[in-house]
């Protein structure tokens, strides 16, 4: 044999050894797990943080993902779920835009042999989930409501207080958690006419968000001040998440709160979105509870490994969350309440923000 085709025989096995290395490696990749990460909207930091840190972390232990996010389209997320059963994934993570909607496709993906993890909303109306995956969505309505509280000095028997509540999304199932939370704590003042609600609009059907939406909470605020409040003024909104804060203080500073003659009221807030991290700096919100997303993504990743083993799940919850079909066993994370007094100490010292990013000197 001539030297040259030694050679080339040579350089050709060294191909074909590296070739075939490289089919072992992505065969270990495919055998360790293929994990669908179904996100609602991009619309809002925080789904971003969850989709993003979830990806890196079953990245970084060897799994293949495929994220996708449905921006609160709902036809888009059960196209991409249905997508992601057709690429054959192990397991899926669904934070649902509408957690009644998916039924039928969660039955595809059980048809297939592919497991579901609900994260942070809970899907209903269906047997074929797995776990869910959340903070402890009653404790935030609590801690808004007792923020309140604290700062209007309700337990000193302080008021009357003139209050307007705001709720989460109908479609969503921790919106009415964070309503009834709030409500333990908030009736009792309003049964006994220490909190007075002007516009009368206490019940989730009148006081709901659709979507979440900020500027829907700033349309509805407009219209609650200028009927209830020409004469008198506004001590205090419950408010159940950040964007929708923004949008209640929009409409406040254009009829003139936010000044030293007319203070804005105390407004409490959700998911410590950078914005309202820098208006709680900037002394306009008043609270916002801090769910890190970090451990909640890595709580996710812990059940979907487990289910991926073909092993039970750690759980802390079996009772809360009945879905309509069945009690999902459910992992709850604590929330924490923000306000000034701490802020540095909890979003800054934790990593999840820099000083220079949220306005700290």
């Amino acid at each position: 044999m001539k030297r040259g085709m030694l050679g080339g025989l040579i350089v050709a096995l060294l191909l074909a050894l590296t070739a075939c290395n490289l089919a072992e490696s992505q065969t270990g990749d495919a055998q360790k797990g293929y994990v669908g990460l179904a996100m609602p909207t991009k619309s809002s930091e925080r789904w971003v943080a969850d989709g993003k840190n979830m990806e890196r972390i079953f990245q970084e232990k060897g799994y293949k993902t495929d994220l996708q996010f449905a921006e609160d389209v709902i036809e888009n997320q059960i196209s991409q779920i249905e997508n992601m059963i057709t690429k054959g994934v192990d397991v899926i993570v669904i934070a649902s835009i509408d957690g009644n909607t998916l039924t039928d496709v969660i039955k595809k993906a059980h048809d297939q042999g592919i497991k579901v993890i609900a994260y942070d909303r809970l899907i209903r109306n269906t047997e074929h989930l797995s776990y869910y995956a959340t903070f402890d969505n009653f404790q935030v309505g609590v801690q808004q409501a007792s923020y309140i509280e604290k700062k209007l000095g309700l337990k000193e028997g302080k008021g009357p207080f003139n209050i307007e509540l705001f709720g989460g999304s109908p479609d969503d199932n921790n919106a009415y958690f964070f309503y009834d939370g709030a409500m333990s704590v908030l009736k009792p003042y309003m049964d006994s006419g220490k909190l007075v609600v002007r516009s009368k609009q206490t019940t989730m059907a009148q006081i709901a968000t659709l979507r979440w939406d900020g500027a829907l909470a700033q349309s509805r605020m407009d219209n609650l001040i200028s009927a209830n409040y020409s004469s008198e003024n506004l001590d205090a909104v419950l408010s159940p998440y950040d964007g929708i804060s923004i949008g209640i203080i929009s409409s406040l500073k254009g009829v003139g709160y936010g000044t030293t003659g007319k203070p804005l009221p105390v407004i409490t807030g959700q998911d410590a979105e950078l914005a309202s991290i820098k208006s709680i700096v900037a002394g306009e919100q008043t609270q916002t509870v801090f769910k890190d997303t970090r451990q909640l993504a890595e709580q996710a990743v812990k059940m979907a490994e487990s289910v991926l083993k073909g092993q039970e799940a750690e759980v802390n919850d079996t009772e809360s969350y009945d879905n309509g079909i069945k009690v999902v066993p459910a992992y709850l994370l604590p929330p924490v309440s923000v306000d000034a007094s701490n802020v540095e100490k909890e979003v800054v010292e934790t990593g999840y923000y820099s000083k220079e990013e949220i306005g700290l000197k």
